[in-house]
């Protein structure tokens, strides 16, 4: 029972950590001496030093995809919070629903990010030489295991 406490933990974390670095590394879409994220276009130099970064554009859709990539965090950290809490109080065959449920939010809050980023990003359409960055298969990655982990903690019983 330890070993798959320790299981989903690391389970967790580690989709943790991908949607951390996804939601702040600057590599959405890159291409020659171009790197996008969410957050900020900056222009490298053939060395690999940033030259200059600018702030991205305020579209509608772009602050959706910001803000769906926040929520996605935090509801995987209240999935933590409350898989540590429920862990102490659950009574002793009780589910872990509330934190399943929040874990599979963080899920589709990522896909949703992911999609509408994929779908609106205009960069990708106009230009062929641009490609999609570690950073954004880092949210498509995130997406299947966070939903795992959430479907893991809704099977989960408590046991003594």
């Amino acid at each position: 029972m330890l070993l798959l406490l320790l299981g989903i933990i690391v389970l967790h974390a580690a989709v943790l950590v991908l949607l951390f670095v996804s939601t702040i590394v600057s590599q959405w879409v890159v291409s020659n001496g171009h790197a996008t994220d969410l957050w900020q276009n900056c222009s490298t130099s053939s060395l690999g030093n940033v030259q200059h970064c600018f702030t991205s554009s305020a579209n509608e859709w772009l602050q959706s995809v910001q803000a769906t990539m926040i929520l996605s965090i935090i509801f995987s950290v209240l999935s933590l919070f409350l898989f540590f809490c429920q862990l102490f109080t659950l009574t002793k065959g009780g589910r872990f629903y509330i934190t399943g449920v929040f874990q599979i939010l963080a899920g589709l809050c990522v896909m949703s990010a992911a999609s509408i980023y994929t779908v609106r990003h205009p960069e990708w359409h106009l230009n062929s030489e641009s490609s999609y960055g570690f950073a954004y298969i880092l949210a498509w990655v995130a997406f299947p295991l966070a939903l795992l982990s959430g479907v893991i903690y809704v099977i989960l019983r408590k046991r003594e």
